[in-house]
């Protein structure tokens, strides 16, 4: 029988008694990030990474039993040894390590391999088997360095004094990384923040993460125009209400995705800047490689293109995460 198994409720580790970001309330639950879809209410324990603890309260309950952990010690569920590591995602975002009788298996959750200063970098995890991510899993995702991104946002925002610049990203995580980026480039001028990334934000500063300095949108008179301020705020709220607040305003959108040709247009954004939270193309492979398991799974995105690649060029035994029996 294999490490984890496949249930209604998501992955399970019968050895730990344990599922990892289970989809629906159980017993016990390791999570990989405070996502949504990885972390969600209702489960009587959670264990996580120390640094994911504020997010993961602020969007379960403050009175969720937490276990928080540092990366990289050993703990014991039942039977497995349990570990986290740094996924290099977004803030407490980690790697799964299971490990029962003297065989290792690495869920990877979401992850990515390219510094980010909002967040620990990556940890090669060696492992006998990996599940892994592809959610960029096609050669046409390839990422520029993110300080490279931020001085394409800086001149975008500056070249433009007259109107505020209304910057769409996802509010944990990205919003958060990109005022760290634009903090690493030099800039010091104030941000201004959509409330839902404004509560996120907080958590990122309690954790001593540099970034611009910011503050609520809403904390300013609505008879400013704000001409020649950045405003960062979720997808959701591009075309709503919200943004009666600005007069003629450019916008854009920062996401992995505007790496596809139209996805912009087809948006609405005037812009698009790439920019991800996920491994690239080249990024997921190399991970496979250094992890050097045996067994590769592989969930979310392209995972046949890449189960297929694996195979095919590097003689892996690589298949879809469905295919877990």
């Amino acid at each position: 029988m294999p490490l984890l198994e496949h249930t209604d409720s998501g992955l399970y580790c019968r050895a730990a008694d344990a599922w990892i970001d289970p989809s629906r309330p159980v017993r016990r639950a390791l999570i990989t990030h405070a996502h949504a879809d990885h972390a969600r209410p209702g489960c009587d324990e959670y264990w996580a990474v120390e640094s994911s603890e504020g997010v993961l309260r602020q969007r379960l309950g403050r009175e969720i039993t937490l276990h928080a952990m540092p990366y990289g010690q050993q703990f014991w569920l039942n039977q497995a040894c349990v570990s986290f590591h740094s996924a290099g995602h977004v803030l407490g975002s980690a790697q799964i390590r299971l490990c029962v009788e003297g065989e290792v298996w690495v869920v990877t959750g979401d992850y990515k391999r390219c510094a980010d200063p909002s967040c620990e970098p990556f940890e090669v995890v060696p492992c006998d088997v990996l599940i892994t991510e592809a959610t960029f899993g096609l050669p046409i995702y390839s990422w520029e360095p993110g300080e490279r991104v931020a001085e394409q946002i800086r001149a975008w925002w500056k070249g433009d004094q007259e109107h505020p610049s209304l910057l769409f990203c996802y509010s944990f995580g990205k919003a958060q990384r990109l005022m760290a980026e634009l903090h690493a480039i030099g800039v010091e001028d104030e941000v201004l923040l959509h409330g839902a990334v404004e509560t996120v934000t907080r958590s990122y500063r309690a954790a001593g993460v540099p970034m611009t300095p910011s503050r609520p949108v809403s904390t300013i008179s609505s008879k400013d125009p704000l001409a020649g301020r950045l405003i960062l705020a979720p997808p959701s709220a591009h075309r709503s209400a919200w943004m009666r607040r600005f007069r003629s305003p450019q916008t854009a959108f920062a996401s992995g995705w505007m790496a596809v040709r139209g996805a912009r247009r087809r948006r609405g954004y005037e812009r698009g800047f790439v920019l991800s939270d996920h491994a690239d193309w080249q990024g997921l492979i190399r991970t496979v490689l250094e992890s050097g398991a045996s067994t590769i799974y592989v969930t979310h995105g392209q995972n046949d293109v890449l189960s297929r690649f694996l195979r095919e060029r590097h003689g892996l035994d690589a298949r879809p995460l469905d295919q877990l029996s």
